[in-house]
């Protein structure tokens, strides 16, 4: 049942400021699995505070730029190259942070910032697209000043692609060839660290990862009037895995 789903995704013990955020209003923004309990567990390892400028990188629909105005305080730039930033602004306008959250459409790798313009930047659900090229991270750091924070939270694997020599078949007949781009942790902090451009601060998986995205997967089967058959590929896929190959990293860093 929809209810039953929904209340699935209220989890005040584990994710108390996420639960305090209407499901129904979340999966009407889906364009990733479960952003808000994702950010809350990332911005543990993170230091946000009022005041702070914030880039909120492939912000997608604007709940997790909601989020971080609403839960820290902060001024946001939400980035996305897929939302037009006219929609964005009402849902920030609706959610009572419009004078705290700039709309902005940009490219990952065309960003019209200028430089030392952030004190943080965060990614949720979206890394995976635009940052692992080798070259990405020092691009990235000249909008972040120096000492400031960088924080993302991007789907990930137990053990790398490569090391397999294969995507096991029920991820490869689910999402294909982009599984290649879902790291391990220790990948993610040894791409970072090895820059020197930043000191990681956490490289860690998410415990039981496959089980939120799971929960996410079946309400927003429920909810969506397309949910089941856009949600069951991800669901049959979960539930095979188990958590075995699939999981999410969180990584954060500051700039030296």
């Amino acid at each position: 049942m929809l209810v039953t789903a929904l209340n699935d995704l209220v989890r005040p013990d584990r994710y108390p400021r996420s639960s305090r955020y209407d499901p129904a209003w979340l999966l009407d923004l889906d364009m990733g699995p479960n952003p808000l309990w994702l950010l809350e567990d990332l911005a543990h390892d993170l230091d946000l505070h009022p005041g702070m400028r914030v880039l909120d990188l492939g912000s997608g629909k604007g709940a997790t730029s909601v989020f971080l105005a609403r839960e820290y305080g902060v001024d946001v730039v939400a980035a996305d190259l897929w939302i037009a930033p006219e929609q964005a602004a009402q849902v920030f306008a609706k959610a009572g942070v419009g004078d705290q959250v700039e709309a902005v459409r940009a490219e990952a790798h065309a960003l019209p910032f200028e430089e030392q313009s952030f004190d943080a930047i965060v990614s949720v659900d979206a890394f995976e697209y635009f940052g692992t090229a080798d070259n990405f991270l020092p691009y990235l750091l000249r909008f972040l000043r120096p000492g400031g924070q960088l924080g993302m939270a991007t789907p990930a694997m137990t053990r790398e692609i490569r090391e397999l020599g294969m995507i096991p078949p029920h991820i490869k007949e689910v999402v294909g060839w982009e599984a290649i781009a879902w790291h391990t942790a220790e990948w993610w902090r040894f791409q970072w660290d090895i820059t020197e451009l930043v000191k990681v601060t956490s490289a860690r998986l998410q415990q039981d990862a496959w089980q939120d995205w799971l929960l996410w997967a079946q309400a927003g089967a429920k909810h969506h009037p397309d949910g089941q058959s856009a949600n069951q590929p991800v669901i049959e896929m979960l539930t095979t895995d188990r958590g075995e190959f699939l999981s999410f990293a969180l990584v954060t860093a500051h700039k030296n």
